[in-house]
């Protein structure tokens, strides 16, 4: 065999080797993709409600392209800050884990540091993960670890930060 035709050869086996690796890491890290933390559209969301320690549940709703806080006379609402919390529904998780994994009270979930209900989907914020900057959320019979920019802030520091 020519010396040409062995560096060609050797050239192919290569690629195919190569290719073939990295058709395995793909398949592995769609196995493995955590998704989101819902299958809601946060842009599709029309009611939300916010219930932080010792203050009311929160209500507001979207109409007209607008959010309306819903409790007693309708007040409009400031649309950025509850775009935000509609964005929950989509945070992307970084881990999930059976909730029998976990104590409640140890990461913060009895009772819940925040609780974030988008059109009827219930997301119950805990404490901060030790790993970062992440906090354990509870969605159903399962615990998220999501990044911290998502945790539901009080309306008083939400407004404070906008202006």
């Amino acid at each position: 065999m020519k010396r040409g035709t062995r560096q060609r050869l050797f050239l192919l086996l290569t690629v195919l080797a190569l290719s073939l690796l990295a058709g395995w890491q793909w398949q592995h890290d769609a196995r493995n993709e955590t998704g989101n933390l819902t299958a809601l559209d946060p842009a599709g969301i029309s009611r939300i409600a916010l219930t932080l320690p010792g203050a009311p549940t929160l209500h507001y709703e979207k109409r007209g392209g607008h959010w309306w806080r819903t409790d007693g006379t309708p007040t409009r609402a400031i649309d950025a800050r509850l775009s935000d919390l509609a964005d929950a529904a989509a945070a992307h998780v970084l881990s999930w884990r059976p909730a029998s994994d976990f104590e409640p009270a140890k990461i913060g979930l009895a009772p819940p540091r925040a609780v974030l209900v988008l059109d009827g989907q219930v997301l119950e914020f805990g404490e901060s993960s030790v790993t970062g900057p992440q906090h354990y959320v509870r969605v159903g019979q399962r615990i998220a670890l999501v990044s911290s920019r998502y945790v539901p802030r009080s309306p008083a520091t939400a407004t404070t930060e906008l202006h």
